[in-house]
């Protein structure tokens, strides 16, 4: 493992007794899945909205189901052509999405069953986390916040959108665990310690009530209510911190890869092996500060370099990626102006439009096999929940067909820009 000056004690080796406890967990499970703790969330423990729905089968427990009703949603699939950092670029070696799940889903197991919790809802919370997401990462959600909170004074977060595509445009009938770590994953908000919030000691018949009111808040509320979430199980509170882990590292490599910044520019002197050395030192950190505990934690110096290391990121990376050029104010512009069309369309009632051909049909085709509609009442909700459903790609063909002169303006890196060019990736985007 290499070794970060800035974080000298952080050798990515577990105490002699930490390490006999988990290799005691791992072996009562033959080294499989998790809940050797008594602190982990049980399957018998699940609640769904229809409990006559979904009858669990010891092939497929309730948390088993729940991860494998995610991946066969649309929904999911776009996660593929969705931007984790760098957009109007082609290249299929950067993060999309649909990998960074996959990786959160990695780093949150490896920790949980470590610690004996329930690894199948961890899996769930991890493969649904942002399937609410919009086009062009962070910035799109910004984007999209934006003309929505304006129009209507309500608030657009990607991860409560997540749990409307799940729980709503889907109707998957998830159980409650998995929703609640979904809308709870959010990794912009770093802790050192993460305690379970309140909702699993509330009587069963409360929860669900508890549960809604909770999302309206976020809707209604915004960044006060977004700000005091907190998983209400282990397994959330490690997918919440395994978000952090996996792209404080991974969006570094993918920035030295395409040019944004050099290996040297780093504080820590590390590069791209950053990556490597953080998903060794973090998740030993957090399994052993957190073994036993009711709580997941890290320790002091784990959490300052995790912090310092998000800092740096944004500094040096996310403040210099297409996100923050010039362009994006174009494409914050095309937000705008394809949100406004969307509302044309739906007041026309124009069923050869896009959202209604390619979003209100299929959802409501999709819902019917389980007895329910979709709401097309609230338009400015449709518009939401349309435009944030699109893969960047298909954003741009739909920005390119209504407003062809300002989507012009959008520049894109072809595969062999860089040849025909000689140009740097900064040379392109330091505006």
């Amino acid at each position: 493992m290499e070794r970060n000056p800035l974080a000298p004690d952080l050798a990515g080796k577990l105490s002699d007794e930490v390490a006999r406890g988990v290799a005691m967990i791992r072996g009562m499970r033959g080294g499989g899945a998790g809940m050797g703790s008594p602190l982990a969330c049980q399957d018998t423990q699940a609640l769904r909205r229809d409990a006559t729905r979904d009858v669990d089968t010891p092939v497929r427990p309730a948390f088993v189901r729940d991860a494998e009703k995610i991946m066969h949603i649309p929904a999911y699939n776009r996660l593929a052509s969705k931007t984790q950092v760098f957009s109007f670029r082609s290249n299929d070696d950067i993060t999309r999405r649909g990998l960074h799940v996959q990786l959160v889903c990695r780093i949150a197991r490896d920790i949980g069953r470590s610690l004996g919790l329930n690894d199948d809802l961890i899996e769930a919370i991890a493969l649904g986390h942002d399937i609410g997401h919009t086009p062009f990462g962070h910035a799109g959600e910004r984007f999209l916040n934006d003309v929505y909170h304006e129009r209507t004074g309500r608030w657009f977060f990607h991860n409560v959108q997540s749990v409307r595509v799940l729980d709503v445009l889907y109707g998957r009938n998830l159980t409650l665990q998995t929703l609640d770590g979904v809308i709870c994953h959010n990794g912009e908000f770093e802790q050192q310690v993460l305690k379970v919030g309140e909702l699993a000691s509330l009587p069963e018949h409360q929860r669900w009530d508890s549960f809604d009111a909770m999302v309206e808040a976020c809707w209604s509320q915004g960044y006060g209510a977004v700000e005091t979430l907190r998983p209400s199980t282990l397994e959330g509170c490690v997918v919440r911190l395994s978000d952090i882990v996996a792209y404080v590292g991974k969006d570094r490599q993918d920035a030295i890869m395409t040019g944004i910044c050099s290996p040297d520019e780093f504080d820590d002197g590390l590069g791209g092996l950053y990556n490597s050395w953080a998903l060794t030192a973090f998740s030993t950190d957090i399994v052993e500060h957190s073994f036993g505990q009711d709580r997941i934690q890290m320790s002091e110096e784990a959490f300052a370099e995790l912090v310092r290391a998000k800092r740096e990121n944004y500094d040096k990376i996310y403040a210099r990626s297409e996100s923050n050029s010039k362009q994006a104010e174009v494409v914050h512009e095309l937000f705008a102006l394809i949100y406004l069309r969307v509302l044309e369309d739906l007041a026309a009632g124009s069923e050869a439009a896009p959202v209604f051909r390619h979003h209100i049909v299929p959802l409501t085709r999709y819902l019917s096999h389980y007895g329910k509609t979709y709401d097309c009442e609230d338009h400015e909700l449709v518009a939401v929940d349309f435009i944030s459903s699109m893969t960047d790609n298909y954003f741009m063909e739909y920005a390119q067909h209504l407003f062809p002169a300002r989507a012009a303006e959008i520049k894109h890196r072809g595969f062999l820009d860089d040849y025909d060019l000689g140009l740097r990736a900064t040379e392109v985007y330091d505006d």
